[in-house]
């Protein structure tokens, strides 16, 4: 029978052989000094390249600090957020560097066409995996610069709305009135229409009631009106409106329009929806409902 195990230590022992040869070939005192005298020669004879590489550094890195200075500066008085301040400066940063190196690699004899098409290759690659991050990434970027919405904005897209709690690289935090927390993409936002509700403080309150074909118009117009005008958190400098929206099939529905600050606006409107019942209900005034009839022949 093969014993298998002594073929397989066999094989272990002439590796570590071969290894610990080829170490002591490395280190060897001939060896050494061979290394040694090919440094020595690539330096003296790259001497005016490596002092042209150093005077290049010291002057790129110079010239970079005054252009991230100025861009800056440039960057607040445009009125940028810091987050956005801070992303460009990283990248103007990293852009500096990697030109500097690669002038500098140019220069000592290095052929830099193939590790720029290493790098180009391994960052498509990356960017290919990282696609989705990508698009959010630059969604934050667009949002921070153009400014659709800012911090404390009530907002509506994409199906949600909420206040602006936070506005992060990758997402936008907004609170809904029942105090939920909602992430949602920049990369969809920024793609998506936005409704800034909150920009300017005010906001409209549509509100919209039926009654019956049986009621007073008239009269329950001038009820609605008298409750809005009466009503501490409408904006009465503004106009209010009262019409006739349409003439369905079960009842006449009548809009109002009003003016409210963003902060009361849905108490403004769950308080008066039950105080437009009240006083129908006081005043005779129906509210229908939707009803079938049925017929039965015999």
């Amino acid at each position: 029978m093969i014993n298998f195990n002594c073929f397989a230590l066999s094989a272990v022992d002439d590796s570590v052989a071969e290894t610990t040869q080829k170490a002591q070939a490395f280190f060897s005192r001939d060896n050494l000094i061979e290394l040694f005298n090919e440094a020595v020669k690539w330096t003296a004879d790259k001497i005016f390249q490596i002092i042209l590489s150093l005077i290049l550094w010291k002057v790129g890195k110079h010239i970079m600090k005054w252009l991230l200075k100025i861009c800056s500066k440039a960057l607040e008085r445009a009125g940028f957020e810091n987050g956005v301040i801070k992303f460009i400066n990283s990248v103007l940063r990293f852009v500096c560097y990697a030109v500097m190196v690669m002038m500098v690699l140019d220069i000592l004899g290095f052929q830099t066409a193939s590790l720029i098409a290493v790098f180009g290759s391994a960052a498509l690659a990356l960017s290919m995996s990282l696609q989705g991050s990508l698009a959010n990434f630059a969604g934050g970027i667009l949002i921070m610069i153009f400014h659709p919405f800012r911090v404390g904005d009530y907002i509506v897209s994409g199906g949600c709305e909420g206040t602006v709690v936070s506005i992060d690289m990758l997402y936008t935090k907004l609170k809904t009135i029942d105090n939920r927390v909602v992430m949602m993409p920049n990369g969809a936002l920024s793609n998506s229409n936005i409704v800034n509700v909150g920009v300017e403080g005010i906001r409209r309150l549509d509100m919209q009631i039926g009654i019956g074909y049986g009621s007073d118009v008239t009269k329950a117009k001038k009820l609605l009106r008298e409750i809005l005008e009466n009503y501490p958190s409408i904006d009465k400098e503004k106009e209010i409106n009262v019409i006739v929206k349409s003439l369905d099939a079960s009842c006449v529905t009548i809009e109002t329009r009003a003016w409210v600050s963003q902060d009361a606006y849905w108490d403004t409107r769950f308080i008066l929806f039950e105080r437009f019942k009240q006083v129908f209900d006081e005043n005779g005034i129906e509210i229908p409902f939707n009803q079938l009839d049925v017929t039965l022949k015999q």
